[in-house]
């Protein structure tokens, strides 16, 4: 089965989580309607970042690596446009 790790991130708030699913427009949908504890404090989320891999196994541990703090590092550098460009979108609208 197809796992994916995803990473959805706040404009408004400017965090970042980060998580495993075989479904992740479904967990956005969860994520976005608070039934995730950490998630529900900084409703709205979108998705930015979407990996596909061929077991849950490997989603995990690129999941864990996202979380580490080599992992961070990336995410913050390589993600940073796109708060900018979200921000943009959503002013231009």
């Amino acid at each position: 089965m197809k796992y994916f790790v995803y990473i959805l991130k706040n404009i408004e708030y400017e965090k970042t989580y980060v998580g495993i699913s075989n479904d992740p427009d479904r967990r956005l949908k969860e994520h976005n309607s608070g039934k995730s504890k950490f998630t529900r404090k900084f409703i709205p989320w979108s998705i930015v970042y979407k990996e596909e891999l061929d077991s849950r196994k490997l989603a995990r541990e690129r999941e864990k690596y996202f979380k580490s703090a080599a992992g961070r590092r990336r995410i913050k550098s390589q993600f940073e446009n796109a708060h900018v460009a979200q921000l943009d979108r959503a002013t231009v609208s």
